[in-house]
């Protein structure tokens, strides 16, 4: 088995911090960078396999939008492969041309992964169609957020009836005593994970302007008005939330 590259992204440092983005150097680390990262994010994905089981049809598609390395991919395979679902079209799009490299090393080493559409494409331009199941697992945060609307919309219009949006974000909190409380503890997460504070401000300077996350509330007002009947937070880790919206 490959061993995973430790994430060591930020721990020089620099004098000027350039806008964060998903190129070779963060491709490289970027599993061990996300299980540091994000709390509960394993978890995740163990509930997308679930999800997948319960709400992807045959004959349906399914889009992982904003794939990275594809490990949202690989779980909904698992659990179509358990559950014996099938045929089902799975595609996985990206705009980062090293994400989906290397993307394509991984899934084509698992049998059952290895019909999977790697698509490398601003997920805002592709059209989305006949889909049980749509993936945005800690991607709409780094979409303007004047195209989020529309995004949702066009993912709405794509699913049945019955399908399913998995949507997973960093989230703001209105109260400024709960945002300075979760952002406290977050960072101490952070900091637990072997991070230093050095790292910790270097990519957070990185990703002003480029990760904006928005109120739950907020989320749900969009979901709603692209026409989502039901929305319901499935989980919340410090700053880090999971919803799914059922068409």
């Amino acid at each position: 088995m490959k061993s995973v590259k430790s994430d060591t992204v930020f721990s020089q440092p620099r004098k000027s911090i350039a806008p964060f983005t998903f190129n070779e150097q963060v491709a490289d680390v970027f599993p061990d960078m996300l299980r540091r990262s994000i709390p509960g994010y394993a978890n995740s994905l163990d509930m997308i396999e679930l999800f997948a089981r319960r709400l992807v049809s045959p004959g349906t598609r399914v889009y992982d939008l904003g794939s990275s390395l594809g490990a949202a991919t690989q779980a909904v395979c698992a659990g179509l492969t358990k559950a014996q679902i099938a045929p089902v079209q799975l595609i996985a799009v990206d705009n980062s041309p090293a994400m989906i490299r290397r993307s394509r090393e991984r899934l084509n080493s698992q049998p059952e992964t290895a019909a999977v559409q790697l698509v490398c494409a601003d997920i805002r331009s592709v059209n989305i169609k006949n889909a049980s199941l749509v993936i945005l697992n800690y991607t709409l945060q780094f979409i303007e957020p004047k195209e989020r609307q529309p995004l949702l919309n066009r993912i709405y219009n794509g699913l049945h009836p019955g399908g399913a949006l998995l949507l997973s974000e960093k989230i703001a909190f209105e109260d400024d005593a709960e945002q300075s409380f979760q952002t406290e503890w977050y960072y101490a997460f952070k900091t637990y994970n072997g991070y230093s504070e050095m790292e910790i401000s270097q990519k957070r300077s990185a990703l002003e302007n480029v990760l904006i996350p928005d109120t739950f509330s907020k989320h749900k007002q969009r979901l709603e008005r692209a026409g989502f009947t039901t929305v319901h937070l499935w989980h919340r880790f410090f700053s880090f939330a999971s919803m799914v919206a059922i068409k």
